[in-house]
């Protein structure tokens, strides 16, 4: 199949890097923008999307649609495309790039098999496309995973895990709960050095016995409220992987907990555009500590 028109949904960081790379490969790459902000707009604009004026248009014109966009979202919005598809008679495959859990994935491809169209589960590992040497990596699997081939190149590496839907996704979370979760716990446990007051102890401590997770700290303790909010939904969806073969949750609904608190914070205002790169962790550790949730009163007998 020749893949001349790819529809986005939407041009997020993570979007806008892969719509500008399969636009270099030569493809036509659509959108809707009607309601999105002004920094979408901008996304957009700069990396070339062409925008049309609504999901049935773009249904229409699509030979395969992208989802990459905050994972709560994911089915809401393929229920809209499904929706589309059959108003219109169109349905172009569909590929679902979300941080997704694979049974989230599962019940996202009865959707769009219901409208008509294939599904592809996918998961994306690694910065956005062009924005470092290393290719970004982007897994996928189910019986039609084999049409994304035609995007391989120009900073984007295709990587097929077979004919079963969810394969892709699992690799998505099961890595992200690793970096992203190991994140947040850094994090929860810096932030509670500081309302301690032991802060300036652990750093000599972590220094001597622990330099690779300081170091990791010094990189990504200022730098997560710009990502917060849109990772609380990806660490509820680490939790039901985990869940869906008997491992706890528990683990990630702590790290969606953490998000949700520096998402709380005036930094979560930021992205990773306009973040003050030259705020340092001490100084936002300090701001991180006036959201805490005050402990409850033990209760009397």
């Amino acid at each position: 199949m020749t893949i001349k028109t790819v529809a986005l949904l939407s041009p997020g960081d993570m979007g806008e890097g892969v719509a500008a790379s399969i636009i270099g490969q030569g493809i036509d790459v659509i959108t809707v923008l009607a309601g999105r902000s002004g920094e979408t707009r901008m996304r957009a604009e700069r990396a070339g999307i062409r925008d049309v004026p609504d999901l049935e248009t773009l249904v229409s014109e699509a030979d395969l649609v992208l989802s990459i966009m905050p994972p709560e979202r994911a089915e809401a919005i393929a229920a809209e495309v499904a929706a589309a598809m059959k108003k219109t008679g169109n349905a172009p495959a569909f590929a679902d790039m979300n941080a997704i859990a694979p049974t989230t994935a599962k019940r996202i491809a009865a959707v769009i098999a219901d409208a008509g169209a294939e599904f592809i589960d996918g998961g994306i590992i690694g910065s956005a496309p062009l924005k470092s040497k290393a290719d970004t990596k982007i897994y996928v699997s189910g019986p039609k995973a084999g049409l994304m081939d035609a995007l391989d190149g120009n900073g984007k590496k295709i990587i097929r895990l077979g004919d079963e839907i969810g394969r892709a996704s699992a690799v998505k979370m099961i890595y992200a709960s690793v970096t992203k979760g190991t994140d947040s716990l850094l994090t929860a446990a810096y932030t509670a050095a500081e309302a301690l007051g032991i802060r300036d102890v652990l750093e000599a401590e972590w220094a001597n016995s622990q330099p690779d997770a300081l170091a990791r700290m010094e990189r990504r303790v200022s730098a997560l409220p710009a990502d917060a909010g849109r990772w609380i939904g990806e660490m509820e969806q680490i939790a039901e992987t985990y869940a869906s073969v008997g491992v706890t949750a528990n683990y990630h609904k702590g790290a969606a907990d953490m998000y949700r608190l520096l998402n709380a914070t005036p930094f979560a205002a930021e992205s990773r555009e306009t973040m003050d790169k030259s705020r340092t962790m001490q100084e936002s550790v300090k701001v991180y500590v006036q959201h805490l949730n005050p402990p409850k009163a033990a209760e009397q007998d």
